[in-house]
């Protein structure tokens, strides 16, 4: 199998590199990133590469060319800073997604697998924790306050037109929770606490002990390790697995659970709309770089069931718990990916 990871220099790109190259039917794997991996080494070695910014209107040419051939095309790439500068996100993520799809079904690529994510689901009336789990019918809103959660749902509706439109290509995507790995943890500090919190503390985080946890009254996330969700989208690969797939490992993320990684005997329920109201003064003051629209997506997403990819063999090697305090334990580090470049510390994005 030759296989194409448009946005492989990500968090979710650079897991999925080290996946194919463990799978003896992987036979060529190709990287697409506008710069390229900014240092040599696993896993970025033995992969082509090809320099492609999606978001140029220019690029469906060049993108058809590189596609061409391919037994399987991957689309991870996805922006999600600057927040501040939306016409930015959505030549990336809708109009760069758009030419992608476009380009596979040109191209005549036999399958098509797209990141999606939890965010696209959501509604006011979100399952709430302890009840039925959402399967992948669920409505798929997204948060329209949030430009993440409503730029996920519209890109799932261009993939339904397109794979409409082009019977013959089998067409995948795949909704994860939250995906942490270690590697990865300076870029997430980065792209959601900028220098708002320094290094040192973040340092000690691990370390700490809270005798009270806060969280937002009613939320509950999930998470998944970045090499489990690699291993999922192996298996849809392989598999050759058509429709969409929840993606999360155990438990949920709730205040009780996490309250045991920290050591707190309870926890304070915060209300959401004061969570929001202090997102949003600090992110007005340009003092972190987080929007309000975050805690909106977070209070209407569901906890999803994940019966689908388990169907195909897969079982995550990570607990959530175990993959945030992995996280944990590095967001005060220094390095991280080989994407350096593509993103910002400043809050004033």
């Amino acid at each position: 199998m030759r296989i194409i990871v448009i946005g492989a220099t990500g968090n979710v790109g650079t897991a999925l590199l080290r996946r194919l190259h463990a799978a003896e039917a992987v036979s060529a794997i190709a990287g697409v990133s506008r710069r390229g991996p900014e240092r040599g080494g696993e896993p970025y070695d033995g992969v082509e590469w090809h320099r492609i910014d999606v978001s140029d209107p220019g690029s469906g040419g060049a993108l058809e060319r590189v596609l061409s051939g391919a037994d399987a095309v991957v689309h991870l790439a996805w922006i999600i800073r600057p927040n501040r500068d939306e016409q930015l996100l959505e030549r990336t993520n809708l109009e760069g997604s758009r030419r992608v799809f476009e380009a596979a079904a040109a191209a005549g690529v036999p399958h098509l697998v797209v990141a999606s994510s939890i965010g696209a689901y959501g509604r006011p009336d979100a399952t709430p924790p302890g009840s039925e789990r959402a399967d992948e019918s669920f409505p798929r809103h997204g948060a329209p306050t949030s430009h993440y959660g409503r730029q996920k749902s519209a890109v799932e509706r261009i993939l339904d037109d397109v794979a409409a439109a082009h019977p013959e290509m089998v067409v995948s995507r795949l909704r994860p929770g939250l995906i942490f790995q270690a590697e990865a943890a300076p870029e997430i500090r980065d792209y959601f606490l900028g220098a708002l919190v320094p290094r040192t503390l973040l340092r000690a985080l691990p370390l700490l002990s809270l005798p009270v946890l806060p969280w937002p009254a009613g939320v509950v996330t999930q998470a998944v390790h970045a090499d489990d969700i690699a291993d999922a989208y192996w298996r849809v690969l392989r598999d050759r697995a058509a429709g969409a797939f929840n993606v999360a490992a155990e438990p949920p993320l709730s205040p009780q659970s996490v309250g045991r990684l920290v050591g707190a005997r309870r926890w304070l329920p915060i209300p959401v709309p004061v969570v929001r109201a202090l997102v949003a003064v600090t992110y007005r003051l340009r003092l972190q770089p987080t929007d309000p629209g975050w805690v909106d997506m977070a209070a209407v997403t569901p906890v999803m069931a994940t019966d689908r990819i388990r169907a195909l063999g897969w079982s995550p090697q990570h607990s959530s718990i175990d993959t945030l305090r992995e996280l944990v334990g590095r967001l005060g580090a220094r390095g991280g990916l080989g994407n350096a470049l593509h993103r910002s510390r400043s809050p004033l994005e």
